[in-house]
């Protein structure tokens, strides 16, 4: 009986081969640098293939931090520090004795080292959060996407804008003298794309922040997630303008709030 069982038994067929029907890429990544400037769709629909953003992130970081440098090395880290605190009203209440000692403690190796390494931290931690929530976005919207695809989109739909307003801020800075720099409406930038220029920023900051968020460069960006949105998460264009609209209008909001919190 068992011997009629053995040679019965037939051993199952193989599993069938899993077909991967993921499309290689077409483009390079430093190729995708160049495109997303000239055919943002094209490129959108290349990361849907494979999500790339470390090259485009990369640069982005190298620029601001570069501004950065160049910023504090023209003007003065202490000076940029003592403006911040004597605009505050509350330090101004201060004793000037404890008011200096303040000063003195934020232009700290320490503090300065921490100017110059924040902001490629600060970045990487903006690029994480902005990629979740177009991740989390899209696939609301009824799309169908990864997180490094909302990765890419944050990073490579801020890329245009952010490196051509950096190196416009950095070209000013080299050609202004260091007494024309305001401290304070340079936190905006020194190239101003926006109605904000018009007003008194210490008079109205709350208006200041309202107006500065009406700024080319920012429309920019806005333009280009709303078309990688709509291309990676194949969601339609009105579903894409209301996941870019909804988090430009809570960052505004949020300027609005913190200029009337710490703008007097």
């Amino acid at each position: 009986m068992n011997e009629q069982n053995t040679s019965e038994w037939q051993a199952p067929p193989p599993p069938e081969k899993i077909v991967d029907t993921t499309e290689p890429a077409q483009m390079s990544e430093p190729a995708t640098l160049a495109n997303i400037f000239f055919e943002p769709g094209k490129t959108f629909e290349d990361l849907r293939r494979k999500p790339r953003f470390l090259m485009a992130g990369l640069v982005i970081i190298l620029v601001v931090t570069a501004f950065q440098a160049l910023f504090i090395q023209k003007v003065g880290f202490e000076r940029i520090v003592r403006d911040r605190f004597e605009s505050n009203a509350r330090v101004q209440q201060m004793p000037s004795d404890q008011k200096e000692q303040l000063i003195q403690s934020q232009t700290s190796p320490v503090w300065r080292a921490i100017s110059y390494g924040g902001v490629p931290i600060a970045l990487i931690i903006v690029f994480l959060l902005g990629g979740l929530i177009y991740w989390v976005g899209a696939n609301a919207m009824g799309g169908s996407t990864k997180f490094l695809h909302g990765l890419s989109v944050w990073v490579y739909s801020s890329l245009p804008p952010t490196l051509i307003f950096m190196l416009a801020n950095i070209i000013v800075l080299l050609l202004m003298s260091v007494d024309d720099i305001d401290i304070e409406q340079s936190q905006r930038g020194l190239v101003q794309a926006n109605p904000a220029m018009f007003i008194d920023e210490k008079a109205s900051p709350a208006l200041a922040a309202l107006l500065s968020s009406i700024d080319l460069f920012a429309i920019w960006g806005w333009i280009l997630a709303a078309i990688g949105l709509r291309h990676i998460a194949k969601i339609s264009a009105g579903a894409s303008w209301a996941i870019v609209l909804i988090l430009g209008l809570v960052g505004v909001a949020l300027k609005v709030v913190l200029a009337l919190a710490f703008g007097g």
